[in-house]
């Protein structure tokens, strides 16, 4: 006979005097402070001295800066920095943020002269006000070569297609080729899909799209840079990866981890957009004057400039006895990365590694193409890219049943 287990309570009762807090009720951190509308988020804290940033960015999809004049920028009075591509150093780094190293290309610099996406980042003010600033932002005169664009996935391993990122000091990681606008590749078999295919009774052949989604959290990435009385470089941002953040920046700053201190408050939603790495234009520009600057990103500037869940467009294909035994299945994925390749591999990896061990087959195909486009950056959303995978596969199988007249 089954032996029966009788399981320990979970809560320890109150008079157990010697423990502190299990089966204790304990008030939640931050609790009162909302209660109270007391400053919990990153924008909540304004320092003495604070300056304003605000982002120029591109109009254009696919361009390279010709010309860009920020003299009467600089001029307005209220105005104490205004960066380009022309004031930082280049340094190559990816803004997704995940452990070391990181899986996938170096592809991105704080300033540029070649935009690749509407709303990339052209020029940084920091200003006495947010209202000086974007003053400063309409007297920045930019002329634009503007390039021919990747719009559609489809297109962006065509031949004689654009190429996005041409420049010398990209950095590959894994299977890429920026040439052919292809950020990362996978290619995984199990078993023989083609022989199982051929000796199934019934081959299902299926395409499927889903599209980018903004996370739109309720509070906008928001970040605030400042020298502490140590000499370090305090940075308190709405993001989801503290530690992240200062190991990415320490290099693209031209500091050591020890002297950067990342603080992060409560956040008022993340859902993986705040996994990335934007805090770098804000502290380019405490470095460059001297004095805590907040940067905060608008309503607008969350949609056009922060990552997005990855569009994917999917091939199924699955053979099947009469039975109703699934022999071979076949996923074959066009991922979306945008203009930068920031989780293209691991979130992409994600979808089939999860979604094609939903129904059990001996014979298994995953074969991905992650391409860069002229679109915003995709990145860390909720699921980290296994909703998409789980939308195809599970459309497939219920296109089968019906076809099949099976539950």
């Amino acid at each position: 006979a089954p032996q029966t287990v009788v399981l320990p309570r979970l809560v320890v009762a109150p008079t157990a005097e010697e423990l502190r807090v299990v089966g204790k009720p304990e008030p939640k951190v931050d609790g009162l402070k909302l209660a109270q509308g007391k400053p919990v988020f990153a924008a909540d804290i304004h320092m003495p001295g604070m300056l304003y940033a605000k982002i120029l960015r591109s109009p254009y999809p696919h361009a390279r800066i010709r010309r860009i004049d920020v003299s009467k920028a600089r001029a307005l009075p209220g105005v104490h920095a205004v960066l380009t591509y022309q004031d930082i150093p280049r340094v190559v780094f990816s803004t997704a943020g995940q452990s070391d190293p990181i899986p996938g290309p170096l592809d991105f610099v704080s300033l540029d002269r070649k935009v690749r996406y509407v709303g990339d980042r052209v020029a940084a003010v920091a200003a006495e006000t947010p209202e000086i600033a974007e003053e400063a932002l309409r007297l920045i005169e930019v002329e634009y070569e503007v390039l021919p664009a990747v719009l559609d996935p489809r297109d962006a391993m065509k031949p004689g297609a654009p190429v996005i990122h041409d420049e010398p000091d990209y950095v590959p990681f894994g299977e890429c080729d920026p040439s052919r606008n292809l950020a990362a590749r996978i290619r995984i078999e199990l078993g023989d899909v083609d022989r199982a295919m051929a000796e199934a009774d019934f081959v299902f052949e299926g395409e499927y799209e889903v599209q980018r989604v903004q996370a739109a959290p309720l509070e906008p990435w928001t970040c605030l840079t400042y020298w502490d009385e140590d000499d370090r470089l305090v940075i308190r941002s709405s993001t989801q990866v503290p530690f992240h953040v200062r190991r990415i920046l320490a290099p693209v700053l031209g500091l050591p981890e020890k002297r950067i201190r990342v603080i992060k408050p409560r956040i008022g939603g993340g859902f993986g957009n705040k996994q990335e790495i934007y805090e770098d234009i804000c502290a380019h520009l405490t470095i460059a004057t001297g004095r805590p600057v907040l940067l905060e990103y608008t309503r607008e500037e969350q949609f056009a400039a922060s990552t997005t869940r990855h569009s994917m467009i999917f091939k199924m294909r699955t053979g099947v006895k009469k039975d109703g035994t699934i022999v071979a299945n076949e996923m074959i994925v066009l991922s979306d990365t945008g203009a930068y390749g920031n989780h293209a591999l691991t979130v992409t990896g994600n979808t089939g590694h999860k979604a094609m061990s939903l129904y059990d087959a001996p014979n298994i195909r995953f074969w991905a193409d992650i391409v860069y486009t002229n679109r915003v950056p995709s990145g860390a959303y909720r699921g980290y890219g296994v909703p998409q995978g789980f939308v195809a596969v599970e459309a497939h199988m219920e296109r089968i049943c019906r076809v099949m007249g099976w539950d």
